[in-house]
């Protein structure tokens, strides 16, 4: 078992903290478990009283008390029918003999007890109650038992720990200002997306403005992949069962994908035969009947239309991209706003190339990525290598084809500038891959673009082209993705920003605020100047005064504004306002304006402040 740091510690003692403040105040309570987290401790309880802001308040005072009292947490070490019995002692029988059950036969059991306090626990802990200076309960949700929603649910009292009170402070503002830039909440003020149940939890409606944003991410994307030579497909949505099974999609992701769809001719004769549904989806696994499935990745079918042409040496590199959409089932309880979703569409591309291609065409992978977050202003970030598990089975072709690969990804991260990691267990079934890993202007971390080595989905679908010696060889694939998915990568930004999108890729990049109903003609006049250059514009037309208006046009965080009186509407001329109240300009003829700001476009220059 892995050590635990001191801040896991830190926080592994207060979360025994907190269950021995919620058995005092609610004896009937039953625990599950409480573990650390990268940001603090969470604890299950079943309950029938149903936790309130109020109740943690109370907890949060008990557990005062209980770090007054320096309980010394004490380890014990017993058998497992000592352990058995213990438990059944405590009262704590309904799920600790299920946590028991899991651990091996031959591994230490342990409990750790504080005051009247005793919990099953591999430890470790803190020597005393009273190292716990800094803490704080956060929140309470529903889990499900083990995850499952099967089981019962749960609450879940969310909690967190730091060593010195600065420190829980410097988080807790993080945190009030993360719940800020929450882009479910920003999402929903802007109007830029819609998850409706009508539809289906996880599936995204891209509302007009939002729509906005994702199309000139894709044009943007788009104009980068035509300048280093990129060709685009377009797939469907469906392929059948034995493209996913060659690729290994089908089985190995079958637990993360929607059901396989029977063809109709299948489904009309197990209808005829009394062949129940069960029977006819265990015919669909085993292949002993024909059907479909929701794509859950795009390159099978990229691989198919490689195929679909003879290829030379010369050809290649070959690069193919799509913006895909794929469909993966995520369980209820982790989905979330356009974050973890069930269907997304992949900024994708596959490339085809030579051994001694390969080098060459992932370094123009990473700096494609690089591109990206570098526009964004997203260029804090650190790099992941994903290597295979040997140990594991999880992992499909020969060790030597993975050991090129991964040699490859690591030969190109040297080179990228940044620190990277080396993680076992974090490759694709089929190949190594490097992972940016994006720290965002409030610290938090997002892993966002992604590149791939794969020499076994070629060898599975017998891919070749003809070498210069006239034989077939076996071509390298690449798979890459710089967004990772449109709907995550949007989510990401609007949290970056706060909503406050870059001038090129607002909603509504200009509002045009007449000073009075006296100019509104020359307003109108400046918004279809503004249309006819290309810019997304809109007046004001409200009878309030300028204050008002500006004040409006900022909450809707509208770039740039453009104030018109009677002065300017006479010299034909305009003043730039931007929405952090910065005058950009007193006052300019429009053309001038209108040139500056195509300027400000072209560069793709960041927000202000």
């Amino acid at each position: 078992m892995k050590a635990m740091t001191p801040l896991e510690e830190l926080r592994h003692s207060t979360s025994h903290v907190l269950a021995t403040a919620v058995l005092r105040l609610f004896p009937e309570a039953k625990l599950d478990i409480g573990p650390p987290t990268d940001t603090g401790f969470y604890y299950d309880f079943d309950l029938e009283h149903k936790f309130t802001a109020e109740d943690l308040e109370r907890i949060e005072t008990e557990m005062k008390k209980v770090i007054k009292e320096n309980q010394r947490f004490e380890r014990v070490e017993c058998s497992r029918e000592e352990a058995e019995k213990m438990i059944r002692e405590f009262g704590q029988a309904e799920y600790k003999l299920g946590r028991l059950a899991d651990i091996p036969e031959g591994e230490a059991i342990s409990f750790y007890k504080n005051g009247e306090f005793l919990d099953l626990c591999a430890g470790t802990h803190v020597p005393y109650t009273k190292k716990i200076k800094a803490y704080k309960l956060l929140s309470i949700a529903g889990a499900y038992h083990r995850g499952d929603e099967k089981n019962k649910q749960l609450q879940r009292i969310y909690g967190t720990a730091f060593p010195s009170k600065e420190e829980l402070a410097e988080y807790l503002e993080r945190l009030e200002e993360a719940k800020k830039r929450d882009h479910r909440k920003l999402g929903k003020e802007m109007g830029l997306f819609e998850i409706s149940d009508a539809v289906g939890q996880g599936l995204i409606l891209w509302k007009p403005a939002g729509a906005v944003i994702r199309q000139q991410l894709q044009d943007f994307i788009s104009a980068e992949l035509t300048k280093s030579g990129y060709q685009q497909v377009f797939t469907p949505h469906i392929g059948k069962l034995g493209l996913y099974r060659t690729s290994g999609h089908f089985p190995y992701y079958k637990e993360s994908q929607f059901p396989a769809i029977a063809e109709r001719d299948e489904l009309d004769a197990a209808c005829e035969s009394g062949c129940s549904c069960a029977e006819l989806s265990n015919q669909l696994e085993s292949g002993e009947a024909d059907g479909f499935m929701l794509k859950p990745m795009n390159c099978p079918m990229h691989i198919e239309i490689f195929k679909s042409s003879p290829h030379s040496y010369r050809d290649l590199p070959v690069r193919l991209a799509e913006f895909g959409t794929v469909y993966r089932w995520e369980k209820s309880g982790e989905l979330n706003g356009m974050t973890r979703v069930r269907g997304f569409t992949q900024d994708d591309a596959h490339l085809f190339c030579t051994e001694d291609q390969l080098l060459e065409e992932i370094q123009g992978c990473l700096g494609l990525v690089k591109t990206v977050f570098n526009t964004l202003g997203m260029s804090d970030y650190r790099v992941r290598v994903g290597l295979r598990d040997p140990d594991s089975s999880k992992y499909v072709g020969a060790p030597e084809k993975w050991d090129k690969a991964e040699n490859a990804l690591r030969e190109v991260a040297k080179t990228l500038g940044v620190p990277f990691t080396e993680e076992p267990g974090e490759a694709a079934f089929y190949g190594p891959k490097i992972d940016f890993v994006v720290k965002d202007v409030i610290g938090r971390e997002w892993q966002l673009g992604t590149v791939q080595v794969d020499y076994n989905l070629p060898e599975r679908f017998e891919l070749e082209y003809i070498g210069a010696d006239n034989k077939p060889h076996r071509p390298v694939m690449i798979h890459r993705a710089p967004f990772g998915s449109m709907e995550r990568f949007c989510g990401v930004l609007i949290e970056h920003f706060a909503g406050n999108f870059p001038l090129w890729l607002a909603p509504e990049q200009i509002r045009v605020l007449p000073i009075s109903d006296k100019t509104n003609a020359y307003a109108t006049e400046l918004v279809n100047k503004l249309k006819a250059a290309g810019f997304r514009a809109n007046i004001d037309k409200h009878d309030e005064k300028l204050g008002a208006k500006i004040r409006r046009a900022e909450l809707a965080k509208v770039p740039v504004m453009l104030v018109c009186g009677e002065r300017e509407a006479e010299a034909g001329q305009v003043a730039i306002r931007s929405r952090i109240g910065k005058s950009l300009e007193a006052t300019c003829p429009i053309d001038d304006a209108i040139a500056k700001l195509k300027k400000a476009v072209t560069a793709k220059a960041l927000p202000e402040g």
